[in-house]
């Protein structure tokens, strides 16, 4: 069991080395659009989740402490009893003496191992807190800068409509427009004032949950960023993500901590033995007694028990470090199949957008010349609106796609050096 183990661990190093080699080969893009790192840090280091597992840190160097000392104490032990003879003679007798359990040298290392795996794990899990509450950071600031630029566009076509409006009381005015014509422009401008009310609600709800989950932020005027095309292999974000994740490192430490005590409960077969030196004193003092005492308990099945559990509990814990990878994996390279369908699905939005706006101001510029109907005038600006409003969408889903990969592969806010 311990050749196998120490040949796993030396493959497992060599792989960890290959990994990592391959991960940091992967350069980190420009990245625009983010809080910048100076005012980010703060805000994820006040949040809940990550003081949560910053005190959990705390919890595990004292338990790693614990783990470095002996788990035994020294026991003072004092007697005293009256003896009577035949004879009607009674003398005073008194023993005392102090005595403490050995904890063999095995076991010790077992312990200190246990304490470096949990402390491990302890900082692994806030690493992972670190990179939840980035995730969270992130999603939401998008969310507000993508509702900040709907409630932009929204004004914009207000505008528009309102243009649009004036065109057709310019006709209606010359005999060329009909009190119909005027009224429904009328009511696309009242609609579209709707639209432009939900879009400035959209925009305050959006800043509302970004401040309150992350209190403290300041609104940063930033543009609404365009994401980056990936262009490297998926192989190197896979690589890239899985030497960074914290998921995983605790996995990892898991099995490190399983071994641990499968170690500790394989030497725990063999029980501490309890030493002590004592002094007595008997028939009134004339006797004197000096010595060493030694106890050791007698091992039974339930120490082999134990241990066979200890064992069986390594494996699974190494399951455990394997369905995790293979999660991790199928996660890292759907998210990078998603990111890239969602930049191409953003140019053709885009590529859309450029259209219908174009043809809704060769629409209005005829209409104001007297020509085309107001039909046509009204379903090229709604058209022009709506495909704004689904570029404007593909660009926050691709950037937050585009967003999330960077933050798994901690890219930003210093997360790699959690």
């Amino acid at each position: 069991m311990t050749h196998r183990w120490c040949l796993m661990k030396f493959v497992g190093v060599v792989s960890a080395i290959t990994l990592m080699s391959s991960a940091y080969a992967l350069q980190a893009p420009a990245v625009t659009g983010l809080l910048p790192t100076e005012l980010a840090r703060p805000l994820l280091a006040q949040d809940p989740r990550v003081a949560a597992a910053r005190a959990g840190l705390a919890v595990a160097r004292e338990e790693s402490s614990i783990l470095e000392k002996s788990p035994y104490e020294w026991t003072a032990k004092a007697t005293g009893q009256r003896r009577s003879l035949d004879t009607g003679a009674q003398y005073r007798e008194w023993n005392v003496g102090v005595e403490r359990a050995i904890r063999l040298p095995g076991k010790g290392v077992a312990d200190r191992d246990m304490g470096k795996a949990t402390l491990a794990e302890a900082q692994a899990r806030y690493g992972e807190a670190m990179h939840e509450s980035a995730k969270a950071l992130m999603t939401l600031w998008v969310d507000w800068l993508g509702a900040e630029r709907g409630r932009e566009l929204s004004a914009a076509n207000v505008q528009a409509v309102q243009e649009n409006l004036l065109a057709v009381d310019k006709r209606n005015r010359a005999g060329d427009a009909s009190r119909l014509d005027l009224n429904l422009a009328s009511a696309e401008l009242a609609e579209q004032k709707r639209m432009n009310n939900d879009a400035q609600t959209q925009a305050a709800a959006a800043w509302t949950r970004l401040s309150v989950r992350f209190p403290g932020i300041q609104p940063l005027r930033l543009a609404l960023p365009l994401p980056l095309l990936l262009t490297e292999d998926a192989s190197q974000w896979r690589d890239r993500i899985l030497a960074e994740s914290d998921v995983l490192k605790i996995a990892q430490t898991q099995l490190r901590l399983a071994q641990a005590q499968a170690d500790r409960a394989l030497a725990n077969r063999f029980a501490d033995p309890t030493l002590g030196i004592f002094s007595a004193s008997e028939v009134g003092g004339r006797e004197r007694l000096t010595g060493l005492s030694i106890s050791i308990p007698l091992a039974g099945g339930l120490r082999d028990s134990k241990s066979a559990k200890a064992l069986a509990a390594v494996e699974v814990a190494r399951q455990s470090v394997e369905i995790t990878q293979r999660e991790l994996e199928t996660e890292i390279a759907t998210d990078v199949v998603t990111a890239r369908g969602l930049y191409e699905s953003l140019q053709m939005a885009n590529e859309g957008a450029r259209a219908m706006q174009e043809n809704a101001k060769l629409v209005q510029r005829a209409y104001a010349l007297g020509e085309g109907d107001l039909q046509s005038l009204l379903l090229a600006r709604r058209q022009a609106t709506a495909s704004e409003n689904s570029a404007l969408q593909a660009q926050v889903g691709a950037l937050k796609a585009f967003y999330g990969l960077l933050t798994d592969a901690h890219f930003i806010w210093d997360l790699e050096h959690d």
